[in-house]
């Protein structure tokens, strides 16, 4: 029984030699192709001198591929020895790890090159969304000092309509001293009022034109065809909106509302007293007085307001960075996982066949050294005796008396084995 099934796993593993040959060349050919055209996608020159640099690159890749797995195949099942298998599995190892560097990264490079080019312009598009948004908010920073602004313009003016009309800060109407000097800090706070107005539609202006350009990002990273053309398009918007969001960064106004802010309090400048009377003249001085206090005030109150806007931090300039193919899936590895183990299984599935046909000839080993030795000789092992015993008999040898003799050595050894317990003796 045992024979059968010795003689049965022997010719299983006959019969599956030429379709080991086989599958080894289809799947060393398959790499091959996939690494052509992860080559191609990295390589620039001419057309010509692509093909063929990419050609023979891939073709040594397919050679080499078939050339180790066919020798693992070969040899691996045969070595018995736990130093020599060890050996073998390293090498086995090392061959992997090169046929990994040299082929299988180009292999996820042609089976999700372009995925991961367009997950790369995608998450370009998401940076450059941020950076717009930030650099608006920045630029829009200086409209919250605006209604602040209109409020204390609008209450000089008002101050000054009282006073010219009732007196109420004097007790005497007309257009005296007082109300020249609320007039005046009423149109400074107006021109600057009108200056953040200016500002806001710029700044509108700049985020429609932004939103522009990533709206025409966004159609190039999901639109049909080649990624190629698109991630030069792609490049081409990302310039013209790395520039509208400098120029946004530049349009904020605080700067300007900070030193107008300084401007009102140090470029006061009090008009004299127009009364005639003495006492007239008195009390302009001192409305004069509590109105350089209160500007003083409201100049502080908008200059720390301009301070913290100015503190925002500001939008770093943002350069756009084309990638390969094969440096994008090399990039964004851990999101291709599944192209990343197709083009691995490619190169390594060989390894899974020579496992095979180890268990496959370490299981018959076990059975042939189950069978009687008559069992186990072939053929030709058995024309090789008789040729050896008619050279024994021709030289005159005692062949019986030799091979008594050889028997009686053995068992002489054995028995010092049984009785030293250390080995037969020499």
């Amino acid at each position: 029984m045992a024979l059968g099934a010795s003689h049965r796993l022997q010719d299983g593993i006959d019969s599956v030699e030429t379709m080991t040959r086989f599958a080894l060349a289809v799947l060393a050919l398959a790499s091959g192709v996939y690494t052509y055209l992860g080559v191609r996608s990295i390589l620039d020159g001419s057309a010509t001198a692509v093909f063929f640099a990419a050609l023979i690159y891939s073709s040594a890749v397919s050679v080499a591929i078939y050339a180790f797995w066919t020798y693992m195949a070969r040899f691996y099942p045969h070595v018995t020895g736990a130093s020599a298998r060890t050996a073998m599995l390293g090498i086995m190892a090392l061959g992997c790890v090169m046929i990994i560097a040299m082929a299988s990264w180009l292999n996820a490079a042609a089976l999700a090159g372009s995925a991961a080019l367009e997950q790369h312009l995608a998450e370009t598009v998401e940076d450059y969304t941020a950076d717009l948004d930030r650099a608006h908010q920045n630029a829009l920073a200086a409209q919250s000092l605006l209604p602040d602004i209109q409020r204390t313009s609008e209450r000089f003016q008002r101050l000054s309509d009282q006073e010219r009309e009732s007196g109420a800060l004097t007790g005497t109407t007309g257009a005296g001293s007082v109300v020249q000097l609320l007039g005046q800090m009423a149109a400074q706070l107006k021109e600057l009022e009108t200056g953040i107005t200016a500002s806001r539609e710029r700044v509108t202006s700049l985020f429609d034109e932004g939103r522009a350009h990533l709206a025409t990002m966004r159609t190039l990273v999901s639109a049909p065809g080649a990624i190629d053309p698109r991630a030069e398009q792609f490049a081409a918007e990302a310039v013209a909106l790395t520039g509208t969001i400098t120029s946004l960064e530049q349009t904020s106004i605080a700067a300007s509302v900070k030193r107008a802010a300084e401007d009102l309090s140090l470029g006061f400048i009090a008009p004299v007293a127009s009364g005639a009377e003495a006492d007239l003249a008195n009390r302009q001085d001192q409305v004069m007085e509590t109105i350089r206090t209160s500007v003083a005030a409201q100049s502080k109150v908008l200059s720390e307001a301009a301070d913290q806007i100015l503190t925002r931090e500001p939008v770093g300039e943002r350069r756009f960075v084309p990638l390969s193919s094969a440096a994008a899936v090399l990039r964004y590895a851990s999101d291709f996982i599944p192209s990343w183990a197709g083009a691995i299984a490619i190169d390594l599935l060989p390894a899974v066949l020579v496992f095979m046909l180890s268990i496959a000839h370490g299981a018959l080993r076990r059975q042939e050294q189950k069978l009687p030795f008559a069992e186990r000789i072939t053929a030709a092992e058995l024309l090789e005796a008789l040729q050896v015993q008619r050279a024994l008999q021709s030289s005159g040898v005692d062949i019986d008396a030799a091979l008594a003799e050889a028997e009686a050595k053995e068992q002489s050894n054995i028995a010092s084995f049984d009785l030293s317990g250390k080995g037969p003796r020499k």
